[in-house]
């Protein structure tokens, strides 16, 4: 009967660079063997170990030189943000570097952004990110950076003006004005995104609802020149029993003060000039005489990357977000 591989405990479940491995009783003989499996030069993992974003990012950073700061859409995933492909995982350095790692995409500048203990900072990460992200993307991203406080206006408007050379520094100070740090998920930012920029009136975001003296719950977005309430319905409130019963009790409460709402899914999402026109139906039969909605340049620019000069993309309604994080950091 063959001998089973030696496997150290501690390194079953993650990755490992090759010097970690020799002082825990393992050779360059045994993790070249069916046991382990190298995923980056000097990086190991088990082979029965299956690599989550968290990982990957792990394994990069073991991989490279301690001077390549993790950076752009990898430094935002750390966060625990789960969008984008996770490989190549980027980094970014000061001067040359004349390195090249499968699944590692190496940014060169002169002078580095402002670090923390894992990377770049995330203000300086988003900023990264909106050179290349559209609109939309980058308005669900750095609503989730706000409302988690990984990131500030102040500062993600402060560093890009001081640093207006940098890739993404002009397209993230065209985003910022969009930004709302109560959206608490990404479909609920992307929901809003979309009757905004179809021209209807701007939805107040997690808005606690009372009515005739009962609090009805927190909703995910009101319009409220109708009281028409938008719910985002994903799949965790069909999993969660705890969910659902929550979201039974809140819808039973809308009827019975006659509010009226809508509940947003995936599939509605996949179509969203259907899912404005939606909306606006029912607006209009609960009285709304505002414009239509209209989906013209304004809007395709929501779907488009964001552009680095001309004139901006969209500028924002009058009365946009009178409590949003940018009037208030700033002043207005």
């Amino acid at each position: 009967m063959p001998r089973r591989p030696f496997v150290p405990d501690d390194l079953r479940h993650r990755p490992f660079l090759q010097s970690e491995g020799l002082a825990l009783g393992l050779s360059v003989h045994k993790l070249n063997g069916a046991a382990w499996t190298r995923i980056f030069p000097r990086v190991w993992v088990h082979r029965d170990h299956e690599m989550s974003r968290g990982d990957w990012i792990t394994a990069a950073t073991l991989a490279m030189p301690t001077r390549a700061q993790l950076s752009h859409v990898s430094r935002i995933q750390a966060l625990g943000l789960d969008i984008g492909d996770v490989k190549p995982v980027h980094f970014t350095v000061s001067g040359d570097l004349h390195l090249a790692v499968d699944d590692v995409f190496l940014h060169r500048t002169e002078v580095l952004p402002p670090l923390d203990d894992v990377g770049v900072t995330p203000a300086a990460a988003f900023i990264q990110y909106c050179a290349t992200a559209r609109l939309i993307d980058a308005i669900e991203v750095g609503d989730w950076l706000l409302h988690r406080r990984h990131i500030t206006v102040l500062e993600v408007s402060e560093l890009a003006r001081r640093d207006a050379w940098r890739p993404g520094a002009r397209q993230v100070r065209r985003a910022l004005p969009y930004l709302d740090a109560a959206a608490r998920s990404l479909k609920e930012s992307e929901t809003r995104a979309l009757v905004v920029f179809s021209g209807l009136p701007v939805p107040e975001v997690n808005v606690p609802l009372i009515i005739a003296g009962e609090r009805i719950g927190v909703v995910d977005l009101l319009i409220r020149c109708v009281m028409l309430v938008l719910e985002y319905e994903g799949r965790q409130h069909a999993e969660s029993i705890r969910q659902f019963n929550r979201d039974i009790t809140r819808y039973a409460a809308f009827r019975r003060n006659d509010v009226e709402y809508l509940q947003v899914t995936n599939e509605m999402l996949d179509r969203p000039k259907t899912l404005v026109q939606r909306i606006h139906a029912r607006m209009v039969e609960l009285g709304y005489a505002g414009p239509p909605p209209v989906f013209a340049d304004r809007w395709d620019a929501l779907f488009a990357v964001i552009p680095s000069s001309g004139a901006s993309v969209a500028q924002p309604e009058p009365g946009w977000a009178t409590n949003s994080p940018l009037r208030l950091a700033m002043g207005d």
